[in-house]
């Protein structure tokens, strides 16, 4: 399926949330062998409590991760998951995937996104995995922990912003042209991300998400929105949404049970190409990394 003009029928676009859905299946069972918690966010978790499965211009699947359970998830996942199938993708200091958190992608297929078809990296349909952070209560140390989380996401893109201001846009191109080392942007990204990720989310009275982009990294949640999981119906199965559901939903995205405008209800990734009867190495060359071969 070529999708430069990002158009899916109906057919190929449930075809996709099907894939998807065997993703999610697949993770929730690896993490409630492992212990992990996770919950649905942003469209499965609006999906699961207005339609009991995908938003139907959904085309992927996103979850939060509590900070230990993300970073414990890492560690395990090389190796006790089926890598043969499904492989484990975050930004680090040797690999460079545009992303400020970490993905799970099926190898068997090809989802080629548009910001991301100049890279040599993992193609495959993609499950985001988004984590969760304390949010201090102090205005300094909130409005510090911000910065570090910009100068995280700044060094994990390598590009500034350019839809964040003129300003915004203008500090990170300067920044980047006086800073151009790779191993000097990999310590400053690590840096960053030790800073931003200081206060446990145990100790704190609220909860944010850094890795969402500067949209989202604003919201304060209360800790008992994610306290525990209730567990909902979606496409046939059970999956955890957090308890304090509605406060969360609330704060991100206002009234959630109400569908957006007809023109709004499209798949929001540009998808460059998508195939999901066969594997994203057989497009290198062809649909990404396609300078390398001219």
């Amino acid at each position: 399926m070529d999708k430069h003009n990002h158009v899916f029928t109906p057919q190929q676009l449930r075809e996709l949330q099907m894939k998807g859905l065997e993703m999610a299946v697949y993770f929730r069972d690896f993490c409630e062998e492992h212990g992990l918690t996770f919950f649905f966010c942003g469209g499965c978790c609006i999906g699961t409590l207005r339609h009991q499965g995908f938003i139907p211009w959904d085309d992927d699947v996103d979850v939060f991760m509590p900070r230990e359970d993300y970073e414990k998830l890492k560690k395990l996942w090389n190796r006790y998951a089926d890598t043969e199938r499904y492989s484990y993708q975050i930004t680090d200091d040797t690999h460079y995937t545009k992303n400020l958190f970490s993905t799970i992608n099926d190898n068997h297929t090809a989802f080629i996104k548009t910001y991301q078809a100049d890279l040599d990296i993992n193609h495959g349909l993609v499950l985001d995995v988004l984590p969760l952070d304390g949010c201090p209560n102090g205005k300094w140390q909130r409005r510090m922990q911000k910065i570090w989380a910009l100068t995280y996401s700044l060094f994990c893109i390598q590009q500034a912003p350019t839809n964040h201001g003129k300003k915004v846009e203008f500090v990170g191109k300067a920044v980047l042209a006086l800073l151009r080392g790779r191993k000097l942007r990999n310590r400053i990204r690590n840096f960053a991300e030790r800073k931003m990720t200081r206060y446990p989310i145990s100790q704190c009275e609220k909860i944010t998400e850094l890795c969402s982009g500067p949209g989202y990294m604003k919201n304060e949640y209360p800790r008992e929105a994610f306290a525990s999981a209730v567990w909902k119906e979606f496409e046939g199965e059970k999956f955890p949404i957090p308890v304090g559901y509605d406060a969360y939903l609330t704060m991100a995205f206002g009234d959630y049970m109400q569908p957006p405008p007809k023109e709004k209800q499209v798949i929001h990734h540009d998808i460059v190409f998508c195939d999901l009867k066969h594997s994203y190495l057989d497009y290198k060359g062809v649909y990404y990394c396609v300078s390398e071969n001219q």
